[in-house]
């Protein structure tokens, strides 16, 4: 039946399947903190085109570009400005470059998981997604010598049964859903769950704004200093509002030579400030449970 020939118990159903709960952004952050930044880069590398069958040599080099280039270059700019983030990894991507991910968690920083094969979650069958996000966390882990603590799903989408399969995991937080600019508690079918939300939007995502397709009409549309721009104003208003900044880069994409001020500039402005904590997506969740406890967290 046509959505429009739905009863009401249908589309109450489906609406109320995944949820925004109860508002988890505190009265202030760690140490006093007026805002809170977390920087998180997705590591798709050679999978954007291996999860499409891998037949574009020129598309998996790309990828390839940004374990080589991107990663190091983000790395050490990381690195020069004392700063922690996390790095969701496709498990495909963390075996093609086990160094990369060894080295990422020898830096200080979190690996949160992203698939295994950066693979279209939401149009699964459950035993096929469960085992695929099992498998991921497990290769992640043995990789890098890090659990993980939480995860993004590859398409920022979630079938009917990802959110089980985080508490089967025991993950304690997703960041791949939208309902807010701030973190929240997940409902699952009205439920708490318990899960932290650390809400992602395309708006505060690099790829939007410079990936393109040889074979098609999408190009990139701004140039660095405006999307510059959009980022800085996110956490302008982030920190106006004593609430969350959460940006989502990828090294093939913000590696590049003309991009990557981009980055650079934004922590200059972000440390500007006396008063952020900088974290990874796993202090944040963290930190939310240790100010939010009650018997459902």
């Amino acid at each position: 039946m046509e959505p429009w020939g739905w009863c009401e118990e249908t589309w109450r159903q489906r609406v109320g399947k995944v949820r925004a709960g109860r508002s988890l952004k505190p009265a202030s952050w760690k140490g006093g903190a007026r805002c809170a930044v977390a920087l998180s880069f997705d590591c798709d590398h050679e999978t954007s085109e291996l999860v499409l069958g891998g037949n574009s040599i020129g598309r998996l080099s790309a990828g390839e570009y940004g374990s080589r280039v991107g990663v190091p270059r983000i790395l050490n700019t990381l690195k020069r400005n004392g700063i922690s983030a996390t790095f969701f990894i496709p498990a495909v991507s963390a075996l093609l470059h086990e160094d990369e991910a060894r080295r990422i968690v020898g830096d200080g920083h979190e690996i949160g998981i992203h698939g295994w094969i950066h693979e279209f979650n939401s149009i699964l069958a459950h035993e096929v997604e469960r085992e695929l996000q099992c498998r991921a966390a497990d290769t992640l882990e043995r990789v890098s010598g890090q659990r993980p603590l939480g995860m993004r799903t590859p398409s920022w989408d979630f079938s009917q049964h990802t959110l089980q399969i985080a508490q089967e995991l025991g993950l304690i937080y997703d960041s791949s859903l939208m309902a807010d600019d701030d973190p929240y508690e997940l409902l699952g079918d009205g439920v708490p769950t318990g899960i932290i939300e650390l809400p992602v939007e395309w708006i505060r995502d690099d790829g939007v704004y410079f990936n393109m397709d040889l074979q098609s009409a999408l190009r990139p549309q701004m140039s660095p200093m405006a999307v510059l721009d959009v980022f800085r104003r996110e956490f302008d208003q982030a920190w106006g509002e004593g609430g969350l900044f959460l940006l989502t880069m990828h090294p093939h994409v913000i590696g590049h030579r003309s991009r990557m001020f981009i980055l650079e500039e934004l922590i200059a402005h972000i440390t500007s400030r006396s008063d952020v904590w900088v974290a990874t997506h796993g202090d944040v969740a963290r930190y939310l449970k240790e100010m939010t406890a009650t018997p459902t967290l």
